[in-house]
């Protein structure tokens, strides 16, 4: 399998920064660290091969160092659009998507968003960005260059609505102040792993059964709790 995974030698792990869920920069050394980054780790031991890991700021740049030959392998939320060239492993965690809004808002539901002259921010290519697509029909979308750049940009902007992870949201809601989150998710947002479906049938299975080896044995859950991970759930069997 390290040849189709890593024709060049090297397992090219592509890493998301944006979610700070599956990755961030580590303070002391610079580097990222996260579950993604201990699960590519993980991976490229059992390959037999060295990894580097192609570090990003957004969820739509990682998608595309996996589309245009970039990496080897990358973590994304399961979406039907990005699955039209990558395949996805079983989701290895959940997590959730929830909207955030000014303290003095009126809106306080989430069936209350999709209104006509409501303006939603979003990280551009994200999967709450490809999810809200289809799924908002008279609300605004408003893309936002990254996901750690949402709240900002709904603040500058002047914005009614900011979408994204309910970590992030909280993290930058606690910097922002007068914001508060609604209380409902909108999403479950179902991470995984992924391989150009142009690696074939087999490089896919082999990386889904290695993703449900880890959860069953407790190595996804462990690395959550290496890196204080709260909110995120390990995605069942049947997730």
């Amino acid at each position: 399998m390290a040849a189709i995974f890593a024709p060049s030698g090297t397992l090219r792990a592509s890493i998301n920064l944006g979610n700070p869920v599956l990755a961030t920069l580590d303070p002391a050394s610079g580097k990222p660290v996260g579950v993604s980054v201990d699960l590519a780790t993980e991976f490229a031991k059992r390959l037999g091969v060295p990894l580097q890991l192609v570090a990003v700021k957004s969820a739509g740049d990682s998608v595309e160092n996996v589309n245009h030959d970039k990496a080897d392998i990358g973590f994304f939320a399961v979406d039907p659009k990005r699955g039209e060239e990558i395949a996805f492993t079983p989701p290895y965690v959940l997590i959730e998507g929830f909207y955030l809004v000014r303290s003095s808002s009126p809106i306080t539901r989430n069936d209350e968003v999709d209104r006509t002259g409501v303006t939603v921010a979003v990280g551009k290519g994200s999967a709450y960005d490809l999810f809200l697509t289809r799924e908002l029909h008279h609300a605004t979308l408003v893309r936002i260059p990254t996901s750690p750049a949402v709240v900002q940009g709904f603040l500058d902007q002047h914005l009614d609505v900011a979408a994204g992870v309910k970590q992030q949201l909280e993290k930058d809601a606690a910097t922002a102040g007068s914001v508060r989150l609604l209380d409902q998710r909108f999403m479950v947002i179902r991470q995984a792993m992924g391989v150009p479906k142009a690696r074939g049938d087999a490089a896919a299975a082999y990386l889904s059964g290695f993703v449900d080896e880890m959860k069953r044995s407790g190595f996804v859950a462990d690395s959550l709790a290496r890196h204080h991970i709260e909110g995120a759930a390990v995605a069942g069997p049947n997730d």
